[in-house]
Formats: C-alpha cells, structure tokens, sequence
C-alpha cells in the first residue's frame, strides 16, 4: 500500500474508533472511556502501518510489537482505572459548561482529538513502516533499549500510585512514594520518551526527521494542553499540601526533590 493510502487508512480508522468511544460516552455518561481508546487505536495505529509499508519484515514486526504493546498495555490500564470511577472531572467540566449540547461538543471534541492522534502516528511509525533496509545495529539496540525503559518506567510509576491510592490511609494525601518523589508526573516522563524509541529506526530513512515531531506533540499535549495544567490546577484547588509538592517536585524531568517550603505532612 503507498503511504497516501495507508494515512487515508489511518484517518477512516481513528474517526470510527472515536465515534465508538462518542456512543459508549453517551450511553454511560463518562467521557473518559476515549482516553483508553485513544491509546489502543494510537498503539493500533503502528500494527496498520506495518502491514501496508514496505520496510524489511522483520523491522515492520518490531514496529507492530513496539506499538501494538505499548498501546495494549496504557489502554486497558486506564480501561481498568476508570472502571466503576467517577467520570474525570475535566469532562465533567466540559460537560457542565455545554449543558444541554453536551453530547453533540462531545462528538467533536472527540474527533478533535483525531488531529494528535494521527500526528503521533504519521511521524512515529510511517518512517519507519516504509524505509528501504534496516536500521543499524546500533540503532535498533538503542530503540529497544528507550522502549523498555519507557514502558517499565510508566508500568512502575503506575503501579505506585495505584498501590497509595489502594490505601485507606493515604486519603486526601499526595503520593510522594517511588518515583512520584522525584517528578510530578513520572508517567508523563516515560510516556514522552517512548515517543523517542522510534527515533533511532528512522535514521537514515525518506522521512526519518519526522520522527521527532512525536515526542515534541506529546511533551506539548501533556505539558501545555490537556495534562498538566488541567490536573495541576485541580489538585492544587482540593488536596492539601499539593502546592508545595509543586514547589518542591520536578514537573515532569525525575530529579530529587528541593527542600519543603512548608511544614504540612503529606
């Protein structure tokens, strides 16, 4: 499949999975079902490109196998997070603020989405779905290497805050343990340096320097749109001592921690 065809694909495909996730939002009133879609169509995303590029096999299956995975395992997290929770306050804040429009904005909103989704995708994995030979062998080292940190490292982080939030008597507290004591938002970290893994495959390839536009899309989105700033002022709003966790944490970068400015016990 030519690489016009192949985004034309990727554009079909991402607009039916949000639409999906529009239906199941509108039957059980919690948006936040699209954000464990979004990671399973954005890891589906890099299966679709193996398949109809051109590259060598074996580097079109390690392509598949970076982003399938990676994709399977964020989505059905936050699949089984959300589960039975709340819907998150930030699209219950749309939600409240379009009253009775709400589910027509949702649609679009959705759709909106689509416009990073097929960014990340188109920069990641077309360079390297559609290159003529392999990558070096030094390259595909270090791309393995970036992947396992990045995924083992989100994994972890994830699993701490899930085993502080499990605890009773951590209600109403900040999460400080493991890597939360060293970044803010380790998750965040390690979800902008997967996007690095496919750096290394696309050196050398037609349209290699697009791989950087993807890490760069997810530092923005986390950093500038929908993650950070959303979260922080919230947080800071109704949990006791998160803003001095934000003056003494690293925002995103695991660095230690600056002394505490106040004397409050998180």
């Amino acid at each position: 499949m030519n690489v016009l065809d192949a985004f034309l694909l990727t554009v079909v495909i991402v607009i039916a999975a949000k639409t999906v996730a529009w239906l199941l939002q509108w039957r059980s009133g919690n948006a936040g079902v699209v954000d464990a879609i979004w990671s399973w169509t954005l890891g589906g995303l890099a299966v679709v490109y193996a398949l109809a590029g051109d590259a060598p096999a074996a580097l079109r299956g390690l392509l598949a196998m970076m982003g399938g995975l990676w994709g399977l395992r964020l989505g059905s997290y936050i699949w089984r997070r959300n589960a039975g929770r709340p819907e998150d306050f930030r699209y219950r804040k749309f939600r409240e603020a379009w009253g009775g429009r709400a589910n027509v904005n949702m649609f679009w909103f959705f759709q909106f989405q689509n416009i990073f989704t097929l960014a990340l995708s188109a920069s990641a994995f077309l360079p390297v779905a559609y290159r003529d030979d392999l990558p070096s062998v030094p390259a595909l080292v270090a791309a393995l290497a970036i992947w396992l940190v990045s995924v083992g490292g989100e994994s972890l982080a994830d699993r701490q805050m899930k085993a502080f939030r499990a605890d009773p008597a951590n209600r109403g507290k900040v999460c400080r343990d493991g890597l939360w004591g060293w970044s803010r938002h380790p998750n965040y970290f390690f979800e902008c340096v997967h996007w690095l893994a496919y750096v290394p495959l696309a050196i050398g390839a037609a349209w290699g320097g697009l791989s950087l536009v993807a890490p760069l899309v997810m530092a923005f989105l986390l950093m500038k749109l929908s993650g950070v700033p959303l979260l922080e002022a919230e947080m800071i709003r109704r949990k006791p001592g998160y803003a001095d966790y934000v003056r003494t944490t690293s925002a995103l970068l695991p660095l230690p921690a600056r002394r505490s400015s106040t004397a409050v016990q998180d």
